[in-house]
């Protein structure tokens, strides 16, 4: 749910903390004016005070990294040094001490300091570094807790042994820094020489020397290119504001992939490394190698031309380095040390549909009634906000959203194999304590349990969000997850809803500080801004070109335009006769200063406490929000994984939540926020989307066709068949904003039905990814630099990806055009790729874009030889798909030889008590299909077709018997049909072989 959409960015007054006072001042209780029955409890209410947008004001805080007047920690910090060391089982302990006096640059400089080095397992080295002396009567650094967020565990000790490739060093000349280094190669994959330690209560920083032009991925949430940028600052805190270009957005996952080329002499076998242009069809290799940085605090990382500073606000350096050394390795020793991926159920690779605007269930009903009658599948339906009652989670409007008229609904929705999920947010509503009938149970037994975020004082914290004053749940508080597991459990027995939405999870809050201590008398109160379709509300604008494509509706768009701070246009510099006025904090040694620290981060909401829980706020065991903000999102979804486990008892909970940490891919799935219903939008979600991948999350979508503004036809079309392909595959947009349902348009209806005619075909073959992922961190969609590691020419392609390894889509990503450019990766190595809808083998030159054929309602979409894919017919839901006949796609590489496999389990139980996995080799003429597994699937085989054969068959058996084929002599396909009678059992009930001669 968007909530940061209607403010501009810029400098803005300091906004009073004292705003309660102005608002018990000015507001004027008013008479009832309606009630209504939740929960068997009458409630009367009445009109609804709006608050002050001057309750989410900030300061006006200038970030450290463009503040000409910051000091350089660098140039007047003393550094450390190293002494004692003590070797251990796995490596060893050090104490590193001041070498001068404190610089406490931007807080206290913390004198003596624990270094441990861990050779963990065989391909992973932690390297951490903390305060020696920790005590809980005086805990002025907070360190995180592995009951927070896992900590990677020991394998056998290795020490420095020959049993890892990677090695670590260090040296006090000048002052202490460190290296790792890979063994095998002599490469320096991480170092600190040349630079000093800096380590505070509130401020630690290291540089890490790279080379030019380096090649790194991940460091996220962000709205940004795949591959960093040399000039660019990667803030981790978790912010709700939609989906700013550059700033830090809903998630914090400190990691990256590191990958270098090396140019190989063919004549010395010598290998360069790679810092400048790289010329096509020279031979390179490439190297890659991960870290993680271990640290929930206010995180920036600042990429320079041939360095990267990390600057955290607390906490401690605890880094994991990945030796790799490709893409694949280094992801999954990254995932599987933070903690694997959940399976998902079958149910969610299919379609979702929603909007903020769904007012009812009759129109819930007649939504899915529309999808039936254009023959467009529809797995899920969604609710926004709109179904609660006064935006109070657990809760439905008895009028709108009533429990009897919803569960008739949701019966006739699973009758069909179709499903339901509704948005839960992250604030509880607290009642008005004058109005008895303001009655709300979830509150009261939160508040009975202390199961609540507070003030410094004790008293509840109290924000603002969408039912009014609310309160925040208290993560690290035990009482708090079985509160939230018994709302869950309560609200699916009354809507028996199939999986659940985590929003505004950051947590987001309309107001700083505890602006409801002394207003809850005014509760419920309106947002402090106005929502869609309100007077002062921003009018939706449409997709960037909308007048080419859209002429006959251009005059509309020029209205809207003119409202839209994206349209504005680009203000020209001019001589200043003020000088600017920031809040800068002075430092006082041994003082935090959390509201405003010292060193201010490139947040894009401005001071922590902007739009979010204040730092201040005080969590059951004295900790406070600033040690643990980024994790809020991340414990809220370990919650509720329990709590839709415990409501859907033996089933996998399906959860999409909003702000993730590492390892959050345990318990959900994420999309990609409140995007735009522009190009440019579409055009990120492909970085977001592979960013996800190495995040280890790959259930992973966005809002399809754009969430805040109008969409239109062109984009529409575009971007439905997009994100066919992506494994989270959902349209929603906003309140007051155009219709957007793929029926809508003709064009979109006939693109959409297209992408989805080979998505539900492929169901068998993504359904087989994720389970690759949830057992070894494998990733699900793929960027062709991962896939095809020795071309440096696919470093920075993201307009192009790969959908498992076999896969290849080539969207368009401009308005206006019918053809899209592309590359066909690996042509110099051999590889072969195949047209999907007319199986031919495609003719392109190695290295170069080759222009393809895309009409507003085609996808370009090709397959890779060498990867034998398992399809079954599309239907209207997943349920219809996976109980179809089966049929293969055997593509040839150039050895005349193909691979695959599949995955097969009943699609939903949590514990299976049986599964099947099919092995499928093509070779020499025989495609030979081999399972292991007890799951009985009783899906016959129809068809096989075999693409890029180099002459025609005489004669096709299985297992000996002769069966029908044709062969397509122009494009080399054999096609093999019939099948059903010879494999009425299953096509996988028994061994067999396909020959062809």
């Amino acid at each position: 749910m968007v909530s940061a959409w209607y403010k501009g960015f810029g400098p803005i007054v300091l906004g009073t903390l004292a705003a309660q006072g102005v608002l018990a001042q000015s507001a004027t209780p008013t008479a009832t004016v309606a009630t209504a029955t939740v929960d068997g409890n009458t409630i009367t209410y009445s009109p609804q005070f709006t608050v002050p947008a001057s309750v989410d004001q900030s300061a006006n805080l200038i970030p450290n990294v463009d503040d000409p007047q910051a000091v350089n920690a660098q140039t007047v910090c003393p550094g450390y040094q190293a002494s004692n060391v003590q070797r251990t089982a796995y490596g060893f302990n050090a104490t590193l001490t001041l070498c001068d006096k404190p610089c406490n640059v931007y807080g206290t400089d913390i004198e003596e300091l624990v270094l441990t080095v861990d050779y963990q397992t065989a391909d992973r080295l932690n390297v951490n570094i903390k305060p020696a002396h920790i005590t809980s009567e005086n805990q002025t650094q907070y360190i995180l807790s592995p009951e927070l967020v896992e900590l990677p565990q020991h394998g056998e000790p290795t020490d420095d042994s020959d049993e890892t490739d990677l090695q670590f060093s260090w040296t006090n000349e000048p002052t202490f820094s460190f290296t790792v280094l890979r063994k095998s190669t002599g490469e320096v994959l991480f170092s600190t020489a040349g630079t000093k330690l800096v380590y505070e209560d509130q401020f630690i920083e290291f540089v890490n020397v790279l080379p030019e032009n380096y090649n790194l991925y991940g460091l996220g949430e962000h709205f940004h290119a795949l591959r960093l940028g040399n000039n660019y600052t990667a803030t981790f805190f978790a912010a709700d504001a939609g989906n700013p270009l550059d700033f830090n957005l809903y998630g914090s996952h400190p990691f990256f992939l590191d990958t270098r080329y090396y140019e190989v002499d063919n004549k010395t076998g010598e290998y360069t490394l790679v810092t400048g242009n790289v010329s096509a069809g020279n031979d390179y290799i490439s190297r890659s190698h991960g870290v993680y940085l271990r640290n929930a605090h206010p995180l920036e990382a600042v990429l320079n031309t041939t360095s990267l500073t990390w600057r955290a606000l607390g906490g401690s350096i605890d880094l994991y380095f990945y030796a790799g050394d490709s893409q694949p390795k280094v992801t999954s020793q990254y995932v599987q040390s933070i903690g694997l991926p959940a399976m998902h159920q079958y149910f969610t690779l299919g379609y979702h549909q929603c909007r903020w605007g769904y007012k009812n269930w009759t129109m819930l009903r007649d939504v899915v009634t529309n999808f039936k009658n254009y023959q467009i599948p529809l797995e899920t339906v969604w609710t926004d906000i709109d179904y609660m009652f006064q935006y109070r989670d657990f809760t439905n409007d008895p009028n709108t959203f009533s429990y009897p008229e919803g569960q008739e609904f949701l019966a006739e929705l699973h009758a069909n194999g179709q499903h339901y999920i509704p948005i839960v947010d992250a604030a509880i509503y607290i009642p008005n304590p004058n109005n008895a009938s303001d009655n709300y149970s979830v509150y009261d037994r939160g508040h009975a349990v202390n199961a609540f975020l507070k003030n410094p004082d004790g008293s509840e914290y109290i924000g603002d969000v969408w039912p009014g004053y609310t309160v925040f749940p208290d993560w690290l508080n035990s009482n708090t997850t079985p509160w939230w597991v018994e709302n869950l459990q309560g609200h699916h027995e009354n809507i028996p809803w199939d999986g659940i939405w985590i929003d505004m999870s950051e947590a987001s809050s309309f107001c700083i500080g505890s602006c409801g201590s002394q207003n809850r008398s005014i509760n419920p109160v309106h947002p402090p801004f106005s929502l869609p379709g309100e007077p002062g509300a921003i009018e939706y604008v449409y997709p960037e070109n909308f007048n080419v494509t859209n002429a006959t509706e251009a005059a509309s768009v020029s209205a809207a335009s003119a409202s839209d701070p994206a349209n504005a246009p680009t203000p020209t510099a001019a001589v200043s006769t003020t000088t600017t006025s920031y809040l800068r904090t002075t430092v006082t040694p041994g003082v935090r200063q959390i509201e405003y620290p010292p060193y201010v981060i490139k947040n894009v909401n401005g001071e922590l406490g902007t739009h979010a829980i204040s730092p201040n706020a005080t969590h059951v065991d004295g900790t406070q929000e600033y040690d643990v903000h980024n994790l809020n999102g991340h414990r809220i979804l370990n919650a509720t994984y329990a709590g839709v486990a415990a409501s859907i008892e033996g089933k996998r909970p399906f959860i999409i939540g909003r702000s993730t940490f590492a390892g959050s891919g345990k318990f959900a799935g994420h999309w990609g926020g409140d995007n735009n219903s522009r190009w440019g939008s579409m055009f990120f979600s492909i970085s977001q989307a592979l960013s996800f991948s190495l995040f280890g999350i790959p259930m992973f979508g966005v809002d399809t066709c754009g969430f805040s503004g109008n969409t239109d036809n062109e984009l529409c079309s575009r971007w439905m068949a997009l994100s066919a392909f992506f494994s989270f595959y959902r349209n929603h947009n906003v309140l007051s904003a155009i219709s957007q349902e793929p029926y809508v348009w003709e064009d979109v209806a006939t693109a959409t039905r297209a992408a989805m005619n080979i998505r539900y075909q492929l169901l068998p073959y993504m359904y087989t990814l994720l389970f690759k992922a949830h057992i070894s961190g494998s990733t699900f969609l793929r960027a062709l630099s991962w896939e095809f590691p020795n071309d440096p020419t696919l470093a920075v392609v993201e307009t192009q990806f790969l959908l498992g390894p076999a896969i290849l889509v080539t969207p368009v990503l401009e308005p206006g055009v019918t053809t899209v450019n592309g590359v066909f990766p690996g042509l110099n190595e051999g590889a072969r790729w195949y047209d999907w809808y007319n199986q031919s083998a495609v003719t392109a030159a190695p290295f170069v874009n080759t222009t393809l054929d895309a009409p507003l309602t085609h996808i370009p979409v090709h397959i890779r030889g060498g990867y034998i894919l398992p399809l079954q017919e599309a239907k209207m839901t997943t349920t219809e798909s996976r109980n179809s006949s089966w049929s293969l796609i055997v593509p040839l590489d150039q050895n005349q030889a193909a691979t695959g496999d599949i995955y097969i389990d009943d699609g939903a139980s949590q514990v299976q008590n049986a599964t099947l996995e099919v092995a499928l080799t093509a070779s020499n003429g025989t495609l030979y299909a081999s399972s292991k597994g007890e799951y009985k699937d009783t899906n016959a085989l129809a068809n096989v077709t075999v693409l890029g054969m180099v002459k025609a068959p005489t004669s096709v058996a299985l297992n000996g018997n002769t069966v029908q084929f044709s062969y397509d002599n122009a494009i080399g396909r054999l096609s093999v049909t019939g099948l059903q009678n010879t494999t009425a059992q299953g096509a996988w009930s028994q061994d067999w072989r396909l020959t062809w001669a």
